[in-house]
This record gives C-alpha cells, sequence and structure tokens, in this order.
C-alpha cells in the first residue's frame, strides 16, 4: 500500500492512504539509505492483519527536502508576511524565499492583514523580483479563495514570524485545520503561539497544507542553503544580469563593473532584496562543496 507521511510522534509514523490513517513503524534499514523518515514522504507500507497498524516498507526518491523544519516533497513554500504589526523583516521573507528557489521548491509570498495595511511597498518588492505574491485578509476573507486555488491539489507549507496571522490563513484554508491562534502581545509587540513540529494536514479539494516552526528555526546555513557561487540563483531578479559583469566570479556585494550591483543603483533590483543577498553570501561564502555533502544536502 502506499501513502504519504502525515505526522511523526516518538518513532511512530501517521501515513494517510487510500484505507485512511494507518500508525506505522519504520524497518531500521532506512537509516542506510534516505535515513529517517520524515513529514511529506512518498512511502510504500505493510499492514498488520491482527491490529491493522503497518511497517514502512519502501521510501520513494524524495523531489525536494528541507533539514530544518525536516519536510519533503514540497510544491509550495508560501512565507506569511504583514506591514502591519508586527512588520516582517524583509530578510525572514528572503531568507525562506531562497531556500525555496534554491530546492527548486514554488515560492509564494502571502501578505495578511491588508484590513489593517495594504502591504504596498512590500508587494512591488516581490512582484518585481518575480516571487509570486499574493494579499490577503484572514480577517475578513480578501483574497483567500485566489489563495486556496494556488495549493489545491499540491503539497504546500506556510512558514512566518510570530504575530502575522500565519495560523488564521490557514484557518481560513480549511476550518478543520485546527491551528491555535495567539493574541499580540502588547508588551513586546509579537504573538504568543509558536508552531513547534511540522505536521501535514489534508484539504478539501485535495492536497496537504503544512504549519512549520517560526523563521528561527530556517537553516540557513550549512544545511538548507547553498554554496556561495549558487546564492545567486537563488534570486531569480539577479538571473538577467548574471555573466555581464566586469570580472568573472563576481561575488556581486561591492565589486566595481558588477551588472547586479548596477541594477540595484538603477533601481531594477530592491535594496532590500540585494541586502538580504549579502547577508546570506557572508554566511555561505566559506562554505565548502565536501561540508554540503556531509550536511546531505547535494
Amino acid at each position: 500500500m502506499e501513502g504519504i507521511i502525515l505526522k511523526g510522534i516518538g518513532g511512530f509514523y501517521y501515513v494517510d492512504t487510500a484505507e485512511g490513517l494507518i500508525e506505522c513503524k519504520a524497518r531500521g534499514r532506512f537509516r542506510k539509505t534516505v535515513g529517517k523518515p520524515i513529514i511529506g514522504d512518498r512511502v510504500m507500507l505493510e499492514i498488520q492483519p491482527e491490529d491493522g497498524t503497518g511497517y514502512l516498507t519502501d521510501i520513494h526518491p524524495r523531489k525536494n527536502s528541507l533539514v530544518r523544519p525536516a519536510v519533503a516533497n514540497l510544491d509550495l513554500l508560501a512565507v506569511v508576511a504583514s506591514a502591519a504589526p508586527p512588520v516582517t523583516d524583509p530578510f525572514l521573507i528572503d531568507k525562506v524565499t531562497a531556500i525555496a528557489v534554491h530546492k527548486g521548491i514554488g515560492a509564494l509570498v502571502v501578505i495578511n492583514k491588508t484590513d489593517e495595511d495594504p502591504g504596498d511597498d512590500l508587494f512591488r518588492i516581490y512582484e518585481k523580483s518575480g516571487i509570486e505574491t499574493l494579499r490577503v485578509s484572514a480577517l475578513t476573507g480578501e483574497g483567500i479563495e485566489r489563495l486556496k486555488d494556488r495549493i489545491r491539489g499540491r503539497v504546500a507549507a506556510f512558514a512566518g514570524n510570530s504575530g502575522v496571522g500565519k495560523s488564521s490563513v490557514l484557518n481560513r484554508l480549511d476550518s478543520g485545520f485546527g491551528a491555535e491562534v495567539g493574541a499580540i502581545s502588547d508588551r513586546i509587540g509579537r504573538g504568543r503561539h509558536t508552531t513547534r513540529h511540522v505536521e501535514l494536514h489534508p484539504v478539501e479539494g485535495g492536497g496537504y497544507i503544512a504549519d512549520t516552526p517560526g523563521f528561527s528555526s530556517f537553516e540557513t546555513g550549512q544545511m538548507d542553503l547553498v554554496l556561495a557561487e549558487d546564492l545567486q540563483y537563488a534570486f531569480p531578479e539577479f538571473v538577467p544580469y548574471l555573466g555581464q559583469c566586469r570580472f568573472t566570479g563576481c561575488a556581486h556585494v561591492k565589486e566595481k563593473g558588477c551588472a547586479v550591483c548596477a541594477a540595484v543603483q538603477a533601481g531594477e533590483i530592491a535594496e532590500s532584496r540585494h541586502e538580504s543577498y549579502v547577508k546570506l553570501y557572508e554566511g555561505v561564502k566559506d562554505l565548502k562543496e565536501w561540508e554540503l555533502l556531509k550536511g546531505g544536502t547535494r
């Protein structure tokens, strides 16, 4: 029987199949191949007739995977942001979208709380970047149907800093999602609720949605990002300018004759996007390929 892992707790895996949700254990031999099963894995299993539980017998090849949070086979990684308090730092958006683009996962920026602030500046930045951007309001329902259409039939993970209304958006997408919605703390200016694990939830009309831990859990160093020379491709708006720099091997940070830096100065690339690139570049510039191979990301 075939299925998809929705949740893993204490060595047990809960697999969605044509026969319903099956509780399974994994065979130890997986540790010698793909490693430990993770959420989103497409698996084969055998059912035990005596109690209806199962054993995972095979894990299909993963088309992509993240290390932190551990999830596989995503079609879409949506970043929920807000221009209303607590305002999202663009670097946090850029960090996650860069991971998505590099991993071959569809990237989507969802600007929530448009009933308070339409987020015009954020919308312009990401529309220009080539990353799909939608505006929604979990309070009024604005844009929610369009977001539902975007995720229908797909495996989509949602990330977002605490307090931007990510859980409220997920509850709008599917009333059965059951995500706890936390109030904003007036004292610290951020949400009290933090999702601590990843779990896939089937949604009406087909597909799955996943709530993920906050931005701080997304690894941007050796595990879930890239070699420095590959980072440039994780920013789609850089691509038309690559190969046009004066010097081969340009880092696109502040070099003379850099076509990317010239595009930033000309307003073709948003300054905030380039600043995020530079910050990420500083974090990976000394990373060696053998370290990525050791971390299992290539």
